[in-house]
């Protein structure tokens, strides 16, 4: 059974899980430690119309390369099949596939930010921010759990 996001850490640490050689927690100081990548993001809210937000924070796929994906890297296509759960404090949750966010295939600068508009998230926690969305329904707010994930189960 996976916990679920009231099950888990309430300090800004991040749970790295699923198919990885260095499953753990990554904290928020080592998110900050991470090279970080700055953007200003608009979205279409449907509750509160445009929204514009500015954010700081390493990419997604840095965060995830840390924790040893276990595809091939000598088969350039193997990484084609991993998918990324993303859940938030509030159970709000979003599946990604790692080509959207490799730079040899989609280049999705995904981030996964620990300040917004200039406003540090070490204790509510890194949000989810998917650059290039209309809608922002893509973003999480106070990620507490990522896992990835071969699509495996899908062909059996």
């Amino acid at each position: 059974m996976h916990p679920t996001s009231t099950e888990l850490p309430t300090d800004g640490q991040v749970t790295l899980s699923g198919q990885v050689r260095a499953p753990g927690w990554v904290s928020a100081a080592t998110l900050r430690s991470m090279p970080q990548r700055e953007m200003a993001v608009s979205f279409e809210c449907r509750s509160s119309g445009p929204r514009r937000h500015y954010f700081t924070g390493p990419l997604l796929i840095d965060v995830l390369q840390a924790a040893e994906p276990l595809f091939d890297p000598a088969e350039r296509k193997d990484r084609l099949r991993f998918l990324i759960a993303v859940l938030g404090r509030d159970g709000h949750r979003a599946v990604l596939s790692w080509g959207e966010i490799d730079p040899e295939f989609g280049n999705t600068a995904a981030l996964l930010a620990v300040s917004m508009d200039c406003r540090d998230l070490e204790k509510e926690g890194p949000h989810l921010v998917m650059p290039g969305d209309r809608c922002g329904a893509r973003h999480i707010s106070q990620v507490t759990d990522i896992r990835m994930c071969a699509d495996d189960r899908l062909w059996v």
